[in-house]
């Protein structure tokens, strides 16, 4: 799907496990125009990952830098790991006329979202969708299989996925995971409606 008219700013969002990396990856390969915008994190790279595909990776000191010269539009700090959206990686493909889309967790996606809507031009193109899963049992299954994190640490994500789930009124779209496919489709089809207004 090429731009036409209006960029769209995408902020897809969801507790650890859900599925969004995967979604976000999908929507990226279906849909030239849209461009994600890389955050930066000071937790480990996990199998797969690549620095500046999936995050940049940074050590705490050169994030906290970062953070201290007013580089970040917002960040966070989750399972004590430091994360955060650079200003310039928004700005940049916006005002370049691309479709962004921002992957994040749910604490970050709101922040990000009262940020963004002082912003009059960027709330206006600005679009929040959550995925979630109907029960956390579902989540648990994933993280479970998804054999990243130990027992405990699974439990830490669990606890806090119920919390994150309960924000799902403050976003604008919220879809039910199902199967990869269907969670793509569903997310597809917000897009691309908003890219046709």
């Amino acid at each position: 799907m090429e731009s036409n008219g209006q960029p769209v700013l995408l902020v897809l969002s969801g507790p650890s496990g859900v599925g969004k990396t995967t979604v976000a990856r999908r929507l990226l390969k279906a849909n030239k125009n849209l461009k994600r915008v890389v955050t930066c994190t000071t937790r480990g790279a996990r199998e797969g990952e690549v620095d500046g595909v999936d995050y940049y990776f940074l050590g705490k000191s050169e994030f906290l830098e970062r953070l201290e010269s007013g580089k970040f539009l917002e960040h966070a700090v989750v399972y004590g790991k430091y994360y955060g959206t650079l200003k310039s990686s928004v700005y940049d493909s916006f005002t370049a006329g691309q479709d962004v889309l921002i992957v994040n967790d749910v604490q970050g996606a709101l922040a990000l979202n009262s940020i963004l809507k002082e912003d009059v031009e960027l709330s206006r193109a600005l679009q929040t969708i959550i995925l979630i899963t109907e029960e956390v049992n579902e989540l648990r299954k994933r993280l479970e299989s998804r054999d990243q994190d130990n027992q405990e640490t699974i439990e830490e994500r669990l606890e806090n996925a119920s919390k994150e789930m309960d924000q799902q009124d403050k976003f604008d779209h919220v879809v039910i995971s199902t199967t990869r496919d269907e969670d793509y489709r569903h997310v597809q089809e917000i897009y691309s409606s908003f890219k046709n207004k």
